[in-house]
């Protein structure tokens, strides 16, 4: 029976990188005879002593992800001092970086870790823009970063995603004359809470467009200005009874009011 050739995978973080290209690689030849042995959080000298002792003696190679100089020269040396197979997966690639860019490598482990988590922070804020997405469950109010309000076709909802993916959380709450808002707007801090406004002739002319595109006829009263002058007479009463801060987008793109929403954000945080 064929032994297993042992790889001994080391990182100064969890190891994932390292272990996914030597599990890819192993993909290539009959992977069931190579194990895959991780050791993640190699700091000191100890761990790399261990490692070679066992690789030693089960004629293993090592795989390696180490950032921190001191802890890779020591195991590169002692691997070739004993005759073990090894090979530096991230120094090529952070050469190649240094050399193109004209500048040092930080040299600190965990970094890919860092950014899987800021990754994931962006999607959990995607999810959260689509789950509180026009009002749906006004308890997203209270979980929320920032809150949306304003009269239908104010951008509440491209806003929400655009802020969404610099990892705000945003739930937003379109204003009816007919409905009354949640009791969660006036739970929360007014600081929290943007007020869209638009005037009426910018409205009419986005709302004639969207009945147009839906096939319908541009004389609903959806776009009447009547209607238009009512919803937005009830939004501003609304947004004084928050006292909330209020921006008008009649004449702004959705980058252009994100980007004054999230400095609104920034700002009040750092007030605190």
């Amino acid at each position: 029976m064929e032994n297993n050739h042992i790889v001994y995978v080391l990182s100064d973080s969890v190891g994932e990188t390292a272990d996914l290209v030597v599990k890819a690689a192993s993909s290539q030849f009959n992977s069931s005879s190579i194990e895959i042995r991780r050791v993640p959080y190699v700091e000191d000298k100890v761990i790399v002593d261990e490692v070679i002792s066992q690789a030693k003696e089960t004629n293993g190679s090592i795989a390696f992800t180490l950032v921190i100089k001191e802890v890779k020269n020591y195991l590169i040396s002692e691997a070739s001092k004993h005759g073990i197979a090894y090979h530096d997966i991230l120094t090529p690639m952070i050469e190649l970086f240094e050399k193109q860019l004209q500048k040092p490598p930080r040299n600190e482990a965990g970094l890919m870790h860092t950014l899987d988590e800021d990754y994931f922070r962006k999607v959990e804020a995607i999810e959260f823009a689509v789950k509180y997405d026009d009002g749906r469950d006004p308890r997203g109010v209270l979980r929320a970063d920032v809150v949306l309000v304003g009269v239908s076709r104010t951008s509440k909802t491209p806003l929400s995603q655009y802020l969404a993916h610099k990892r705000l959380k945003v739930a937003n709450v379109p204003l009816v004359p007919e409905v009354e808002p949640p009791e969660e707007l006036f739970q929360i801090s007014p600081e929290k809470v943007i007020g869209l406004q638009i005037n009426a002739e910018k409205l009419n002319t986005i709302r004639s467009e969207r009945l147009r595109a839906l096939g319908l006829k541009e004389e609903a009263s959806y776009a009447a200005f009547e209607r238009i002058n009512e919803e937005l007479n009830y939004s501003k009463q609304i947004m004084e009874r928050i006292d909330c801060q209020v921006i008008d987008v009649s004449n702004k793109a959705v980058e252009e009011t994100a980007n004054i929403i999230y400095r609104m954000v920034q700002q009040s945080n750092n007030s605190k």
